[in-house]
């Protein structure tokens, strides 16, 4: 019996019971546990993907850090100032110094107008190509798969090259169209049918972000078109509409959460707050809509045609859907 025991101070003994499968059902815990296991990779996929932002930051630096011109802010001005040189009277010149505010105005400069065009070009082209790299690792982590960031990134591009080019112009025409109209219909929502215009492009815009967290995702998953790509993705905001909504609001937490850290640190002069999410920002909120959407893709997607009885299909559907190839 001494020997017995002496013997498992040094040796490995063979009776122990194996270790209980871990549970992966893709619950809130098991996020969390997730994130902190993958963070450090998260982290490494943030820097490769910082040419989606960069070049934009770069380009309002260069609108707004360069050479301005002076201008005022209302447009009374000139009638107003008109009106005191004519002889005036104590209320034009009360109303003058009011609305005689100046600003300085960026002034573009050749040179300026060419380096922002070829960093907004640059954007708006590798848009869908960089979207597309990064979904491919961020699936990767969410499935728990082996991932190499660097390889697989360009793996997916050269997978998706035209495909991913495409959708990547309508992705930005999309958003770009739906951030004017959001802007515009703010300003005169005190307006009745323009309220009602903003309220609308409020629902378009949440609906087309949790569309965004599908659409990417499928298009490196499955051998689908564009159009059948946009209309999966619409029928997933409702289906999946409990994960959608944490996976939304979790996003918009953890901006938020960054927000109220920066605004505060930018009136006492602090950048910190300002650089540090570019770290790791993009990829976190990447890796909750993957979170958020992948389970979705797999149990309606994959798991039900996996499980699907062939016969019971007509044979054109057999063959349309064993068109759809997966990654693994």
């Amino acid at each position: 019996m001494e020997n017995e025991k002496k013997r498992g101070l040094f040796f490995r003994r063979s009776d122990r019971p194996d270790a209980k499968p871990e549970d992966t059902t893709p619950t809130l815990g098991y996020f969390f546990k997730l994130l902190f296991r993958k963070f450090g990779k998260l982290i490494s996929l943030n820097l490769m993907m910082v040419m989606l932002y960069i070049p934009l930051i770069v380009a309002v630096v260069l609108y707004f850090f360069g050479e301005s011109t002076p201008t005022v802010e209302s447009a009374l001005y000139a009638p107003l100032l008109g009106v005191s040189i004519g002889g005036g009277s104590p209320t034009a010149n009360l109303l003058l110094g009011t609305f005689s505010r100046q600003l300085n105005v960026p002034f573009l400069t050749t040179g300026r107008i060419v380096g922002i065009s070829l960093l907004i070009g640059f954007t708006v082209i590798t848009w869908g190509w960089q979207n597309v790299g990064a979904t491919y690792n961020l699936r990767s982590l969410v499935r728990g798969d082996s991932c190499f960031l660097f390889s697989d990134y360009f793996y997916a591009i050269r997978r998706n090259l035209k495909q991913g080019l495409l959708f990547g112009l309508l992705d930005v025409l999309i958003i770009v169209v739906l951030m004017i109209d959001f802007f515009y219909f703010n300003a005169l929502a005190d307006v009745f049918w323009f309220g009602v215009c903003y309220i609308l492009f409020i629902v378009l815009i949440v609906t087309y972000s949790i569309m965004r967290f599908y659409i990417y995702h499928m298009m490196i998953t499955f051998d689908l078109s564009i159009k059948k790509i946009l209309k999966n993705a619409l029928i997933f905001v409702p289906l999946g509409f409990k994960r959608n909504l944490v996976g939304f609001l979790g996003i918009i937490a953890v901006t938020g959460i960054n927000a109220a850290l920066i605004l505060p640190s930018l009136k006492v002069g602090f950048a910190l707050p300002l650089i540090l999410p570019l770290f790791y920002l993009p990829a976190l909120a990447g890796f909750i809509a993957a979170y958020a959407a992948w389970p979705n893709i797999q149990r309606y997607m994959i798991d039900a045609f996996d499980n699907a009885d062939p016969k019971s299909q007509p044979e054109e559907e057999v063959a349309e859907e064993s068109a759809a190839e997966s990654d693994g």
